[in-house]
């Protein structure tokens, strides 16, 4: 096992300088510095890790531990989440305020060790602690072990291509504007590829990222959405994407013209350069299936260029990208899913005896609000739930509750296995007292090494819409999804238990179901929810708490003795 030390540096560009002279010598330092960014003619300093947005890359071999010291030199509370990684028998390092940790304060550290499995691929990293992820986030490359090699031909070259969004203005004040009035954030200004919003936007032209490639190579897209409220579309004109890998697990090739990838998902893509000699543009937009919900409608722009000799001041071409509503274009692409399911990439989805099924309804919801003066639908305040419970945090976190055995209380309630009211949940029109909901801090247990099946049912509550859910802890195959309501007794029987796509993050479709299964053998306290990050702050999550088994190694590692204090 290969042991690295990373230093991992959050914090405001305000904050003072430290000097790295007295570090001790490691694999990587990462610096802090002062330095403003400016996009869309504006400048304004914001949140990062060392300085950079997005923050370093991170490589690591599969099965690798790593250490990584995070200070917090800002004026605001700071996590870091490990996004895809499992972290066995350790969500101590596993980074969501107040589920495995309260968070670091200003002028404090601590030291995460990061435990790599079974992950191959590409992950991310990300702040999970308010809206700071927006700007606090980078990606982590998991390489195979040392001695075996990619089941597809080794690339010339890998890239990370990270889509992100931007708001001109502070997003903390975007958050905040938001919960006091109730309503939908701010949509944001742009979105970005590998930091930049590319020279469709005003004063962006200069710092469009630029890809260069040689004719007739290969390149491996390292692809992270990490977008706060978007599911995106990204293509390349005249080019070709084939996606080999999702979620650090790998694929069935498949090829498309081009790619959907929702916010908190990975996608490794091969291209392949073999189109004329010129410059071209790589591009993203939103998918956005809410009726009535606004969203960022611009396009991100990145330029794939080749070396030789053309002529250079000829407009970059832009690819085709389906329509922002377009729901076949998004799910030709996510329903092509096939895992390896090989001799040297082996697969063990749960196929006999399910001791858990939890059906967790997911919809928009709404609040009453005092002389109905919120933004939400008819002067309520839009909330978010999983089961008819908007999920409210606690103010210690609920490992160390759990942990410590602290109190009952502190763990809150469970969440029903089933929804308490039953209704036609993809009806066009819905009863508007079924849009009211409760808030609780709800979690569930699950026995270890009991194999789980969630299925996802979305509904046109308020404003019906896709849902990326995410699961802490664990990766889950996606065993069967489609349109309409769950039906019990005619939808499992055509689940893929031959090849289903192993996962840690799914697009629940808009008015549809998505099931996933699992096998419970990663003890410790797992957040799940929605990567929709107003989603997410608006209540659709829950924990599940998977208990220790009999023996020493089915049990969760001591708590390490540098945990932040709430």
């Amino acid at each position: 096992m290969n042991i690295s030390v990373f230093y991992f540096l959050a914090f405001l560009l305000c904050g003072m300088f430290i000097e790295c002279d007295s570090w001790p010598v490691s694999n990587y330092n990462f610096v802090v510095r002062e330095a403003p960014f400016r996009r869309l003619c504006k400048a304004k300093k914001i949140l990062t890790v060392n300085g950079e947005f997005p923050g370093p890359t991170l490589y690591v071999h599969r099965g690798d531990t790593i250490y990584v010291n995070i200070y917090n030199q800002g004026k605001d509370n700071i996590t870091i989440h490990w996004h895809g990684v499992k972290q066995p028998r350790n969500p101590w390092s596993d980074g969501p305020e107040y589920i495995t940790q309260c968070p670091i304060q200003p002028g404090k550290v601590q030291v995460q060790k990061v435990i790599f499995s079974t992950e191959e691929g590409t992950l991310w990293w990300h702040a999970h602690s308010d809206w700071s992820r927006a700007t606090v986030h980078g990606a982590i490359v998991v390489y195979p072990k040392l001695g075996t090699s990619y089941p597809f031909a080794q690339p010339y070259q890998e890239v990370p291509i990270i889509l992100g969004e931007w708001w001109k203005t502070d997003v903390r004040k975007v958050l905040k504007e938001a919960l006091l009035k109730g309503g939908n954030p701010r949509t944001s200004d742009a979105f970005t590829i590998n930091g930049q919003p590319g020279d469709l936007y005003n004063c962006s032209k200069r710092g469009t990222f630029k890809l260069n490639v040689e004719h007739d190579r290969t390149y491996l897209l390292r692809v992270v959405n990490a977008a706060m409220n978007h599911i995106l579309f990204i293509a390349i004109s005249r080019h070709n994407l084939t996606a080999v890998g999702a979620d650090g697990s790998y694929i069935k090739p498949f090829t498309k013209e081009y790619m959907v990838i929702g916010p908190g998902q990975a996608l490794d893509c091969l291209l392949h350069a073999n189109q004329e000699l010129g410059r071209y543009y790589m591009a993203a937009s939103a998918y956005s299936t809410g009726v009535h919900v606004e969203f960022d409608k611009t396009t991100t722009t990145a330029i794939l260029q080749y070396s030789g000799s053309y002529p250079k001041n000829v407009a970059p071409l832009l690819p085709y990208l389906p329509s922002f509503t377009n729901t076949t274009a998004a799910f030709d692409v996510l329903g092509q899913f096939r895992s390896l399911a090989s001799q040297d990439h082996p697969i063990f989805p749960p196929t006999n005896y399910l001791r858990t099924k939890l059906l967790f309804v997911i919809s928009i919801n709404a609040f009453p609000c005092l002389n109905n003066l919120c933004q939400g639908p008819n002067g309520t305040k839009l909330a978010a739930s999983m089961n008819n419970i908007s999920f409210a945090y606690p103010n210690v976190d609920l490992l160390q509750a759990y942990y410590y055995k602290t109190s009952e209380a502190l763990l809150g309630e469970s969440i029903p296995s089933n929804p308490t009211v039953v209704y036609n949940y993809t009806a066009d029109y819905q009863d508007l007292s079924s849009e009211l909901t409760r808030k609780g801090t709800s979690v569930k247990f699950l026995e270890y090494n009991s194999d789980v099946e969630i299925v996802f049912q979305g509904t046109s509550l308020v404003a019906g819409m896709d849902h990326p859910m995410h699961l802490h802890g664990y990766s889950f195959y996606v065993v069967g999804w489609g349109f309409g309501n769950f039906d019990t007794e005619k939808d499992p029987p055509a689940y893929n238990l031959v090849d289903p796509p192993l996962l840690n993050t799914v697009v629940v479709p808009k008015d549809g179901w998505t099931a996933v299964r699992f096998r419970a053998d990663n003890p410790g306290v797992w957040f799940l929810h929605c990567h929709i990050e107003r989603h997410q702050t608006w209540g659709m999550d829950t924990a599940l708490i998977v208990m220790d088994g009999n023996q020493d190694e089915a049990k969760m590692l001591p708590p390490p003795p540098y945990m932040p204090p709430c």
